[in-house]
């Protein structure tokens, strides 16, 4: 897949950089080429000799090399490049690049690039969820650069939350989606996944058991075929795919609303296991019990996401998907789904205990379909993936 790919690899200033050892290695292994621009703070964390060594490639620094420069270096380097990495992507190189600031050579290469980016985000969890960093990421996403990352997990500074940047190999499998060059190129698709949390009080909530797997699995898939992938995930067990644009959510609410600034796209997944219903007044402190006995907890019904995605007239994704997780009579229980909500597929399966799959590797669906149901033999949620990706691909090319 990385077989003579040019890779532009930007080091940030952060203790992550020391990852970025293994990720030339396990890059040079597939086959890619790997040209390391370090700014001078990435200096402070590993050494050019080092970078040098891996890559097997000179280490570029210095915005003002005369010989380079007599040469535009920096347009050429910026524009040689199949794909240009940041890695780690810092709460300060972030900003620049959304700002368009060009005061040293990784900003300027960013900045005169015409080649796709791929940022992997690494800093202070309080640096990552402050609002200017979220401001500077959603416009990055608005200019079209992907994210692998960031992941949860505990820092070097003593703190745990998101921030950590992503693993080489997440980084290598985000490289290889934004270089694939496969049937969904230039397709943009959204998919929803894992549960919503709904909540009672501040420390309890209505949920369900999805773990996010499948929905994971079909973010991945469609990546790997060339799509432009907007991941809306509830708090899932299984971290999200590499190399997808990811908005993370609590609520139904929450999860519209991110579906709906994700729009146009020219299909929808609705893998996420949405709860039906919702507390109609959360309290802000926690219910306690009392002589009185029970607390009156009233339900409202929380919005439809598929229905309205499906039924939303101009603008309308040509393809929507959506899931149904059943117990009993899979089949007609998903046929009528689909015709109420009005989407293209539904994609049924059995969740009953006796199954295992909910939470579990394997998947055993049904594809409904105006043509009928097509019953898929039981396999890994990662083929169920793949397959599914496929037929969309075949379906949005003879559309």
């Amino acid at each position: 897949m990385l077989a003579g790919k040019r890779i532009l690899l930007i080091i940030g200033g952060g203790i992550a950089a020391f990852k970025c050892h293994d990720l030339i290695r396990q890059l040079t292994e597939r086959g890619a080429s790997v040209t390391p621009v370090m700014t001078r703070a990435a200096a402070e964390f590993v050494t050019p000799l080092s970078i040098s060594a891996l890559a097997g490639e000179k280490v570029f620094t210095e915005l003002f090399d005369l010989t380079a420069e007599a040469e535009m270096g920096h347009i050429q380097l910026s524009r040689s490049a199949d794909l240009v990495v940041v890695a780690p992507a810092t709460a300060n190189l972030m900003a620049k690049m959304a700002q368009g600031l060009a005061d040293d050579l990784a900003s300027t290469l960013l900045l005169a690039t015409d080649t796709p980016v791929l940022v992997a985000p690494a800093m202070n969890v309080r640096m990552w969820e402050h609002p200017a960093t979220q401001r500077n990421l959603a416009v990055l996403q608005g200019d079209g650069i992907r994210v692998v990352g960031p992941s949860d997990g505990a820092m070097a500074c003593g703190e745990f939350g998101p921030g950590r940047m992503a693993e080489p190999m997440e980084i290598v499998e985000a490289v290889g989606a934004a270089l694939a060059d496969g049937p969904l190129t230039g397709r943009r698709i959204l998919v929803t996944s894992g549960p919503t949390h709904e909540p009672i009080d501040p420390v309890r909530y209505i949920a369900n058991r999805s773990s996010g797997a499948q929905g994971t699995a079909i973010g991945a898939a469609l990546a790997a075929l060339g799509a432009e992938v907007i991941f809306v995930t509830g708090p899932a067990d299984v971290p999200p795919p590499a190399g997808v644009r990811v908005v993370r959510v609590e609520s139904a609410r929450e999860m519209q609303a991110a579906v709906a600034e994700a729009l146009p796209v020219d299909a929808g997944v609705f893998a996420a296991a949405v709860a039906d219903w919702r507390v109609a007044s959360a309290s802000d402190r926690k219910l306690k019990k009392t002589r009185d006995g029970l607390p009156a907890l009233e339900l409202a019904e929380n919005p439809d996401i598929l229905a309205g995605v499906s039924q939303m007239g101009a603008g309308r994704p040509g393809l929507v998907v959506g899931f149904a997780a059943e117990t009993d009579d899979v089949v007609a229980h998903a046929t009528a789904k689909r015709a109420r909500k009005g989407c293209d597929w539904i994609v049924a399966n059995d969740v009953s205990p006796a199954t295992g799959i909910m939470g579990g590797q394997e998947n055993a669906v049904v594809l409904i379909t105006a043509d009928g149901a097509e019953s898929w033999p039981r396999m890994s949620k990662t083929e169920v993936a793949r397959q599914l990706a496929g037929r969309i691909a075949g379906a949005l090319q003879d559309a």
